[in-house]
């Protein structure tokens, strides 16, 4: 059996307790190193077999975890935050799947959730904006056309952007010409959770590039952009307004 692991975003104790579990049990771990917290190897039992796959290619991964099927052996894919946010899982899925190869997957808290954590910050907030996009901006791997920043961005949403800190000059571009003002809030994250390690930036539109370039961050961050981070002004909502009744309550005035 393969279990599909969400590691979390960084800190050790961010791993669900399925996959605390899971990975304790485990005869072979196959973690994604490049990005994976290696304290939470620490649960691993001593005599686990552990593969880092930033040096494998996929069918190096796939001949690891079919031996140790053929061996009567329990597997973790483990990766970092959830796999299902830009993990690659899915060919590693599909070819397990043909190989006839069982495997389930158990889900993590998304570094994009660990940014909002670490900001103190609620990304849907009522009269500003109730909606949430996930992307990346197109580098040495593309996006398709239909969802290029510039045209995602038009929707003035708030934005979790992975994988293009390193892009944030671009990124600016982008957003201005989508029609972000030069003073809209933005937050970068760098290895949201992990102990020691963490560090926020926050700007504006304007600003950004040059925090960014002087705090030396150019990879493992998070980019927030929208008027979520705006902290003047911000309407309340009506779930718990004395005024306003539902299911459970009736308003007060």
């Amino acid at each position: 059996m393969v279990h599909i692991v969400g590691a979390g975003p960084g800190d050790p104790e961010l791993i669900t307790v399925k996959g605390q579990r899971l990975l304790k049990e485990a005869d072979v771990v196959i973690y994604a190193g490049s990005l994976v917290n290696e304290e939470i190897l620490k649960l691993c039992k001593p005599e686990a077999e552990i593969y880092n796959s930033a040096q494998m290619m996929l069918e190096e991964i796939l001949h690891v975890i079919s031996l140790a099927e053929k061996a009567g052996k329990t597997t973790v894919r483990l990766h970092t935050g959830d796999p299902s946010l830009y993990g690659a899982t899915q060919e590693q899925m599909d070819a397990m799947q043909a190989r006839g190869i069982e495997f389930d997957v158990t889900p993590g808290v998304s570094s994009f959730l660990a940014a909002a954590a670490s900001l103190k910050q609620e990304y849907t907030l009522p009269g500003i904006t109730q909606t949430v996009i996930i992307t990346r901006r197109g580098g040495r791997t593309p996006v398709p056309d239909t969802e290029s920043l510039k045209k995602l961005a038009q929707h003035q949403t708030t934005l979790c952007i992975f994988l293009s800190v390193s892009l944030l000059p671009e990124i600016k571009r982008d957003l201005l010409s989508a029609g972000f003002k030069s003073s809209t809030p933005v937050a970068v994250v760098y290895k949201a959770s992990w102990p020691n390690e963490e560090k926020i930036i926050r700007g504006r539109l304007d600003t950004i590039v040059q925090q960014v370039q002087e705090a030396n961050i150019d990879r493992t961050a998070m980019i927030i952009v929208g008027h979520c981070l705006n902290s003047e002004s911000r309407p309340k909502s009506k779930l718990y307004s004395p005024t306003f009744s539902h299911m459970f309550r009736q308003a007060r005035i």
